[in-house]
């Protein structure tokens, strides 16, 4: 009934920069937060970034400074934008959000599939 989409990985040098975007549809009530997160290879799946409904945010500490993630509840949509590429940023990102189908109903996780991100030179 939800889907979220992810779209944006890419292969990029170290020192670059990439643009990530989850689009959520289907039956949507209200988006309580959303979130990012990754997960490399042979490692657990680890919170990179979250944002609430009222837009505030907050970062692991190895993104701090060089990830923004951002919302546009009009179109449900969420954007992480990644500046100054690092080799241990590549992994699987997934998009997270916590969701509302109908009123009165309980939210609800509901997690994209993914999409790499291969920071190389």
């Amino acid at each position: 009934q939800v889907q979220l989409v992810e779209s944006g990985g890419d292969l990029v040098q170290p020192g670059g920069s990439l643009r990530l975007s989850c689009a959520a549809s289907g039956r949507i009530f209200r988006i309580n937060h959303m979130a990012w997160y990754r997960q490399a290879p042979g490692k657990q799946r680890d919170l990179v970034a979250q944002i609430t409904s009222g837009g505030n945010t907050n970062y692991a500490d190895s993104v701090k400074g060089r990830f923004t993630i951002s919302r546009d509840n009009a179109k449900n949509t969420l954007v992480l934008q990644m500046n100054s590429l690092k080799p241990e940023d590549t992994a699987v990102y997934y998009c997270y959000s916590y969701v509302q189908s109908r009123q009165w109903e309980p939210l609800n996780d509901y997690w994209g599939r993914g999409t790499q991100v291969t920071v190389s030179s």
